[in-house]
């Protein structure tokens, strides 16, 4: 039945007056708009749920070899083409922002310690028996002459305040990983043009890290190997550093002991701790 409203210019069509061909379309065009709603629906999920991960993996990057506490026995391993050495070492740390490390061997670095309090950072030479407060211009400088900086020690910067970062598919991405890009803040202290780091997709266990410089060369890879459980957390136990622009050169730092979450006191990270032995 067919009806116009009266001046209105309306009209009211029955399900009677469609044809089974007309009402068919009909079923296939809200079939088709509801699937469409569906899909938008889903995308905004699906990009919530995704910048949300980013946050997470970014997150254990960053707490990756930490707790609320950490001590740690480790070996420093140095190569070049004319000579290697090897460093023994202890390592404490307390939340993001202090580090205390100890050197023991061999004889001739025992006794050099490295403190590091918020954005301060001093060294102890036990030859000069002075103490080196380490200026902000020379964090990115050589840790003990190895391939790792001063920062990469005590973890001055941080992947989450110092940098922008977002989930990236390289041209040579592998099934299982995921990408994320880092691009440092203008305001932030960081020599490198940007980052890349790949992490495993089913634990978030990083697998290497590439830095550049502001022209997008690469100047570092850093490759995480041999994943053990220490006291219920699960790290690569081995960070192995490898500079790009010299021939036969590696740095590699290997965790032999850790325990997390135990109580350390906080007279560990004094500059009057710097000097006992």
């Amino acid at each position: 039945m067919l009806e116009t409203g009266a001046g209105q210019g309306e009209i009211t069509i029955s399900p009677d007056d469609l044809s089974p061909e007309h009402a068919r379309i009909l079923q296939m065009i809200y079939r088709m708009v509801l699937m469409a709603l569906m899909i938008l629906f889903a995308n905004s999920v699906v990009l919530l749920a995704s910048e949300e991960s980013v946050d997470t993996i970014v997150k254990k990057i960053d707490a990756l070899y930490r707790s609320a506490t950490s001590m740690a026995d480790m070996e420093m391993q140095i190569v070049t083409p004319h000579w290697e050495r090897t460093l023994s070492m202890r390592v404490w740390t307390k939340g993001m922002d202090k580090t205390f490390i100890r050197i023991d061997a061999p004889k001739k670095e025992k006794g050099v310690t490295t403190l590091r309090i918020g954005n301060e950072m001093w060294n102890y030479l036990p030859k000069t028996n002075k103490v080196i407060k380490v200026p902000p211009s020379m964090m990115m400088g050589s840790w003990m002459g190895s391939d790792f900086t001063n920062d990469d020690l005590v973890k001055e910067s941080s992947m989450l305040n110092d940098y922008t970062y977002e989930k990236i598919v390289p041209d040579d991405a592998k099934p299982g990983h995921l990408y994320i890009q880092f691009i440092p803040k203008e305001d932030s202290p960081i020599v490198w043009g940007k980052l890349i780091t790949a992490v495993q997709a089913d634990d978030l266990i990083p697998v290497w890290q590439h830095f550049y410089d502001e022209k997008g060369n690469l100047m570092r890879v850093l490759n995480f190997k041999e994943i053990v459980s220490f006291g219920g957390k699960t790290i690569p136990s081995v960070m192995e550093m490898v500079p790009q622009n010299k021939d036969r050169h590696k740095t590699v730092m290997r965790y032999l002991k850790a325990e997390f979450d135990m109580p350390i006191d906080d007279n560990v990270f004094t500059r009057r701790n710097l000097q006992r032995k």
